[in-house]
This record gives C-alpha cells, structure tokens and sequence, in this order.
C-alpha cells in the first residue's frame, strides 16, 4: 500500500455544502436542462431552437426593437445574438434593418412568416404547464425566485 496516500477525514467526507445533492445552483441546472429538452419536441415542429424561441417572444413583443436591447432583455452578448438572428434572417422569420434615425443602430422586424409563427406557438407555454405538472401558484413562485436570485446576482 502507498503510504503517501491518505484517505479523506472523516470530517472531510461529511461536508455536507460539497455534496451535489444539497447544491441550488445544481437543481437549478438540472430543470433548467429539463425545461429545455421538454420545449425541443414542440420547437422543432416550429424549426426553432429553444435560444430563437427565447428570441422570437421578445421580437413578438417588441417589433422593432433594436439589437442591443434585444441583448439586454435576453442576458445575450452580441457574440452569441448575432449569428442567432442570422439564422432567423435565413428562415426568413426576421429581418434587420439599420434605424432611419440612428445608422449606428440596428433594428429587428417580424416578416410575414415569423407573425404566422407567433400563432403556431400559442399552444407552447400552455404544453409546458401541463408537463410540469405544478400548479399555477407554484409555477408564479419559482419565477419570482429566480427573478429575484438573477437580480442579487446580478448587483
């Protein structure tokens, strides 16, 4: 046997605040990760991916509204919104337009097809409610904490 080796202390293998069991940021993932895999069957019917989703509800919203608050709305960087709303402009859901106002800025509009895709995914929020099988109080809960976890995190 090695006597380099030591085994771990008792007192080190009963940390309770290591053990992936009792971490939030761990249960957080984790539906995060589910929440995601339970919209792909539904967006792929969409041709979407769960990110251009995410999009495509704050561009329902907000026709017109330009990158960068498009960005801050998502919590994207334009590194990773760019070549998301590329994608968009190649399905032909969205198209970017440079402001008449401000050259500088850059704005983004529903086509045609991407108003009729707001109509096919009305059924969605409704699908995922169901799958989660939690009431509405529970569900209008947990968004309020994490709202509120994102916002301390964020100062």
């Amino acid at each position: 046997m090695n006597k380099n080796l030591e085994l771990p202390t008792q007192e080190e293998s009963d940390s309770p605040q290591l053990l992936l069991k009792n971490q939030v940021c761990f249960s957080l993932y984790s539906a995060s990760n589910a929440m995601i895999r339970a919209y792909r069957p539904l967006l792929n019917e969409l041709d979407l991916t769960y990110s251009q989703y995410l999009a495509m509800m704050v561009i329902w919203e907000s026709n017109g509204i330009n990158v960068k608050e498009l960005g801050q709305e998502l919590h994207l960087d334009s590194g990773t919104l760019t070549p998301l709303l590329k994608r968009l402009e190649v399905k032909e859901i969205i198209t970017r337009q440079r402001s008449t106002q401000d050259e500088r800025i850059r704005q983004v509009f529903l086509t045609t097809k991407g108003s009729e895709l707001k109509k096919q995914a009305l059924s969605l929020p409704n699908a995922i409610f169901c799958k989660s099988q939690l009431e509405i109080e529970e569900l209008q809960q947990l968004k309020q904490t994490c709202e509120k976890l994102l916002a301390n995190l964020q100062q």
